[in-house]
């Protein structure tokens, strides 16, 4: 890791990354940097091995030997696969709450062109930012849903939903059921065996503390929808049409074993160093950083009862964009703006200016926290 930056920015991806991931990576593609099903020697054989035990590791983490897993090149990928593939039909309502990334509000936008379906807010409260279970119900009631598209915890204020219950009252009405967990794969754990979660996005460069190059759904083994890309898989070389099997229906065109590798190598550290005790320490780390923002008065934090570790503020007087400056200067590494999340925004009531935002991870050191105080300190003392 550079040693001169304070890094905050690790919804948007993790770092450094446990030492484990960059020497298996390294190790791996100089020894078995082949491809994937496309070869019946050793060097293909073992690479598929690595390509399996990754998968049941995902399966493991998640407690669903019951479920499959596909593998994409981003978790943006595979929201589209998903929302593409279930070729939504007009008149139907999709619910998402409202601190959908736009890889899932574009993606819907962009299908509302083809099929005129209606987009529903779950019902959150604004102060503490919980979820109104009682309100929501009666939304569904009123609206039942076709699907319903939760994201796990939200990248600009780490407010955490309660996916099990509102998936629960949204299956009573056959809704089809997608978790986008992001930045909560490998920090909460989840169980996601229950026939309640039909598909769970996951990306390996966030919490899972992977490479980036490599998302994917976690599935029930019986799913119906349409390919994203057709291509090469393979297998069943002399069918034109993509094979019924799963995941390779899903996979067309050459894994990046390189990213597998690396993703490979965080699950066993996450196995290792345990779930809880990574949840633990980001938490403590994230009361100790609300706490040295909340000794500045020209600070003001949103807040959520219920969180993870990232933390959006407004700072008085100043845009987002200015204080991003100020500790870009000072070597402190955040990010400032509307962080692909319009809808937190507006509903959080920082649109279109956006927060500066602090996102934690397992390896930020007490030296992060006493710089990011310093600058904090000057900013005050200047404004």
């Amino acid at each position: 890791m550079h040693k001169n930056v304070a890094y905050f920015d690790n919804a948007a991806t993790t770092y450094p990354k446990p030492e484990e991931v960059y020497s298996f990576m390294d190790t791996f593609y100089r020894e078995c940097g082949v491809n994937v099903g496309r070869g019946q020697h050793r060097l293909a054989a073992k690479a598929n091995v690595l390509m399996e035990e990754t998968r049941e590791l995902l399966l493991e983490l998640f407690h669903c030997c019951n479920k499959k897993v596909i593998f994409t090149s981003t978790a943006t990928e595979a929201i589209n696969l998903v929302l593409n593939g279930l070729n939504i039909p007009s008149g139907v309502n999709v619910y998402i709450s409202p601190f959908e990334h736009n890889a899932v509000t574009r993606t819907l936008h962009h299908l509302q062109q083809m099929a005129d379906f209606n987009i529903e807010i779950l019902s959150v409260d604004r102060n503490c930012l919980d979820y109104n279970i009682s309100e929501i119900q009666a939304q569904f009631d009123r609206k039942p849903p076709f699907c319903c598209i939760v994201s796990h915890a939200s990248n600009v204020c780490g407010a955490v939903a309660p996916v099990s219950e509102v998936f629960s009252l949204s299956k009573k009405y056959s809704s089809i059921n997608i978790v986008d967990m992001c930045q909560t794969a490998g920090l909460i754990d989840t169980d996601l065996s229950s026939d309640n979660y039909d598909y769970a996005i996951f990306e390996g460069h966030k919490t899972l503390y992977g490479p980036m190059g490599v998302g994917g759904v976690i599935t029930k083994p019986t799913i119906k929808i349409s390919p994203l890309i057709y291509g090469g898989t393979g297998v069943e070389s002399a069918n034109q049409d993509m094979p019924d099997e799963i995941p390779v229906k899903y996979e067309a065109g050459s894994h990046n074993i390189s990213a597998i590798s690396g993703l490979n190598a965080s699950l066993r550290w996450l196995r290792n160093i345990g779930i809880d005790n990574i949840f633990n320490k980001e938490r403590q780390l994230t009361n100790k950083l609300i706490d040295i923002i909340g000794r500045h008065d020209n600070i003001s934090i949103i807040k959520s009862s219920n969180y993870i570790g990232v933390v959006s503020c407004v700072f008085e007087g100043y845009s987002s964009d200015n204080i991003g400056q100020v500790l870009n200067e000072n070597d402190i590494a955040v990010r400032t703006g509307l962080h692909c999340a319009p809808y937190a925004h507006k509903f959080l009531g920082t649109f279109p200016a956006g927060t500066v935002r602090f996102s934690l991870s397992y390896f930020n050191t007490d030296d992060d926290f006493d710089r990011l105080e310093q600058v904090l300190d000057y900013i005050e003392e200047n404004s």
